[in-house]
């Protein structure tokens, strides 16, 4: 069967390749959350799958368990009421060793058809998976559909095509025959083994627990490795149901399904994920999530290669425009989708004091601070759509930073507490909008992860520059905007971003936000600044997960 998958899918990974070299738009799996695609009945079978998860065990039968973990809560104010195998990395990671000779000797074309299939069934319980991402990490549902299903599962064949790739840059074979003068040439036949490194380590986080889980867990798999995920503890259900649907693949294909795995503990605890880390048997780390635990696996998992997405701070640069309403739209949207709970959402966004030309005129600070603040209350006055862009907040202590804004600085937009229009114990928060100056950059300076947003006067663009510079430098960031009408500063800013290592989004007014990065297109993150030190998906990324061993002897 393993070799009959890929050639079922052989030409979506074709496709894949293409796009990877020519960034064009593509995409494998549909982002509407359609019936028409997807099936009439797609979406209430998928709810209905979702709800048949709740209040009982996950069934993961898998070496070196040795209880249940898990006590997940929605941020839409419900207990999950699900546990999942918790195990002994002792027991657990051998057998997972175990699995790995077969699957290395299956070769890159059989491993990419398995993987692929894996992604196929994925998508087509994206409904399942946008239930169970809605409830663990609070975003809207049409989000959690896209984030969860369709945009992380291209994220994963990204990861994948960029992985085949480069296994395929290396031959199987080769006749070596070197000129000797009047003598024989010397003849020798030489074989290239593609070897895995081992156990690789998906460490996920609260917020995107697959669209940021998938490359690592992808290019993992397919380069040879066998795999454990380890998900946040209050957003376990997503990987969960990956894993399962991996294990079944990988059993009907012929191979141990132990080459993934799920490692679970309940919320509060925060020994797994360090214990398995450091584990001989793991030599691949993939993790997102804090600077401070980002930090301890990048000086302390010597034995892995790890790649990390850490804290950083995003800037927007507001210098000059044509159309400030079209800006302060496309601002509303950037600030309140997932309610800022995006790597990606810009945190500061810095303001001359003085003043912006805008179209014929010019307006004040002030002017230019009411403008956005007007557009987040505007964009966010219908309740219904409030709901399905803010989402939930996923951590109450978010939740308690966000409450607390006002003492950061001076109020321009007040945070609310929202009531959802479908589940009353939603917690649920607006964006907070503070106007701080430059001088005091220990406020603004720091991540503050949540919808809190600071507008920061400057005494001028090259200022706000400058602080970009100094902020990107020191705390790391994944995006940066620039909103000008002159040639010389965005030529400053582009130099800027190469200089920090940050992507630019210049001028957005339409369909496209700050805070949102295509697959096959974008790359998320540079590993070029603190906030990550791998990028969402390049060569790097997956060249260093396997390894070319080879032999050689006389023909």
């Amino acid at each position: 069967m393993s070799t009959d998958l890929f050639a079922r899918h052989r030409e979506t990974l074709e496709q894949a390749l293409r796009a990877i070299r020519t960034r064009e738009y593509w995409s494998a799996y549909p982002e509407a959350p359609s019936g028409r695609i997807y099936g009439e009945t797609a979406n209430a079978d998928g709810q209905a799958a979702f709800e048949a998860r709740l209040n009982r065990p996950f069934p993961i039968d898998q070496p070196g368990t040795v209880g249940q973990a898990g006590a997940e809560t929605s941020p839409y104010g419900m207990a999950l009421g699900i546990t999942y195998p918790q195990v002994d990395p002792a027991a657990l990671l051998p057998a997972m060793q175990a699995a790995m000779p077969a699957w290395r000797e299956a070769g890159p074309d059989v491993r990419a058809g398995v993987c692929l299939e894996i992604l196929h069934r994925l998508n087509r319980r994206s409904f399942e998976l946008a239930h169970a991402v809605m409830h663990t990490t609070g975003q809207g549902f049409v989000m959690a559909f896209q984030a969860g299903g369709p945009h992380a599962q291209d994220r994963g064949l990204e990861a994948l095509a960029y992985a085949y790739e480069e296994m395929k840059r290396v031959p199987e074979t080769a006749l070596w025959t070197k000129p000797q003068g009047k003598a024989e040439p010397i003849a020798m036949a030489k074989t290239y083994h593609l070897v895995p490194r081992g156990v690789g380590l998906v460490i996920g986080c609260s917020t995107f627990p697959t669209w940021n889980s998938y490359p690592g867990l992808f290019a993992s798999l397919v380069t040879g490795n066998a795999v454990v995920m380890k998900p946040h503890s209050g957003a376990i259900l997503p990987a969960a149901i990956t894993v399962e649907v991996a294990r079944e693949v990988l059993a009907e294909a012929g191979f141990e399904p132990n080459l993934v795995a799920l490692a679970a503990e309940t919320v509060g605890e925060q020994r797994a994920a360090a214990e398995l880390a450091l584990r001989p048997e793991v030599k691949i780390i993939d993790f997102t999530g804090s600077s401070r635990f980002g930090d301890w696996l990048e000086e302390n998992a010597r034995q892995a290669d790890v790649y990390t997405e850490k804290a950083g701070v995003n800037c927007i640069v507001i210098d000059s425009v044509a159309d400030m309403k079209a800006v302060a739209r496309n601002l509303a949207f950037t600030l309140s989708l997932y309610s800022g709970q995006m790597c990606t959402t810009a945190q500061n966004i810095f303001i001359p004091r003085d003043g912006i030309p805008a179209g014929e005129g010019r307006l004040t600070f002030d002017e230019v601070a009411g403008a956005i603040a007007g557009g987040v209350r505007k964009f966010l006055s219908d309740p219904e759509r409030a709901a399905e862009v803010l989402g939930a907040i996923q951590c109450e202590a978010t939740a308690e930073r966000t409450d607390r804004a006002a003492e950061l600085g001076e109020v321009v937009l007040a945070p609310e507490v929202r009531e959802h229009p479908r589940f009353p114990a939603a917690r649920m928060r607006s964006p907070a909008i503070l106007r701080v100056d430059a001088r005091e950059a220990p406020t603004y300076g720091r991540e503050l992860f949540g919808p809190i947003a600071f507008l920061v006067a400057t005494d001028s663009t090259a200022e706000s520059i400058e602080r970009v510079r100094a902020t990107v430098r020191e705390h790391g960031a994944i995006t940066l905007a620039v909103y000008s009408t002159d040639d010389a500063v965005l030529a400053a800013a582009e130099a800027l971003a190469m200089e920090v290592g940050v992507a630019l989004s210049v001028n957005l007014t339409d369909g496209v936000f700050v805070n949102q990065s295509a697959a096959f297109s974008d790359y998320h993150a540079t590993g070029a600044n603190p906030a990550a030190n791998a990028c969402l998906t390049d060569s790097a990324f997956v060249a260093k997960r396997f390894r070319v061993v080879q032999s050689r002897r006389h023909v």
